[in-house]
């Protein structure tokens, strides 16, 4: 799978069987599913789900919450576009 395939899957009903709960967050979040994105990586205790963590709280506007996240991913929080973010999580993650 490329980021081409996983954008090209967003008119399914679920993401892709072969797609890590990393991505499945991250296609639920493409499908304005926040919710949904942020259930599947809450509870996932390693810097690979604070990543996601501290974007979707980014993209929510909770910057402090955020900012936690990102922290505990060992990141800082980018000076980018959500959607520039967006994709260089999903390519990290391919």
């Amino acid at each position: 799978m490329d980021i081409t395939a996983l954008k090209e899957s967003l008119v399914a009903d679920n993401p892709p069987p072969a797609a890590s709960v990393y991505l499945q967050s991250l296609w639920y979040d493409a499908k304005r599913n926040w919710n949904k994105a942020h259930e599947l990586i809450q509870d996932i205790p390693d810097k690979d789900a604070s990543w996601i963590h501290g974007y979707l709280h980014r993209k929510e506007g909770d910057i402090w919450n955020a900012d936690y996240w990102y922290t505990k991913a060992g990141k800082k929080r980018p000076d980018v576009s959500l959607q520039e973010e967006w994709e260089q999580i999903v390519k990290a993650f391919i």
